[in-house]
């Protein structure tokens, strides 16, 4: 589900914020999307209550990355017990003019999978991110 839709608390908004943040310090040129899905019957109907959902998009191509944008999906849990959600893993998914290029799982194998993955120094970087969005949604 779209960021800007699931800022419901203070909590949840700052968090991402932060994570927005965290990936600039990571990738500058990078431009984030708090609403990534557009708002139509059909995409509706996809839509997972319980993810965040973040874009990312880049100047142009990049060999480096192998995308010209990425979606962050933050996976969330939520129980009786605690008030906000709690982020069980992410996926992280490059996309081109052609499509669907690659895609990290931390709920898997943390693992890269796809046609062309970004280079090596990208995919640790990206893992670094994974890293810290999971230590700041949880914290």
């Amino acid at each position: 589900m779209n960021a800007a839709e699931q800022a419901t608390s203070l909590d949840t908004a700052t968090k991402i914020a932060t994570i927005v943040n965290h990936f600039k310090q990571f990738f500058p040129d990078a431009t984030a999307d708090l609403k990534p899905w557009r708002n139509d019957p059909n995409t509706q109907d996809w839509l997972d209550p319980d993810s965040i959902d973040i874009g990312f998009h880049f100047p142009g191509w990049s060999p480096k990355f192998q995308s010209r944008s990425m979606l962050v999906q933050i996976r969330l849990h939520r129980d009786d017990e605690t008030p906000e959600p709690r982020a069980i893993g992410a996926e992280v998914v490059g996309f081109n003019h052609n499509g669907k290029q690659w895609q990290l799982s931390t709920i898997h194998s943390w693992s890269f999978e796809g046609v062309k993955l970004p280079k090596n120094e990208v995919q640790t970087q990206l893992k670094q991110f994974c890293r810290k969005l999971l230590e700041v949604f949880n914290a």
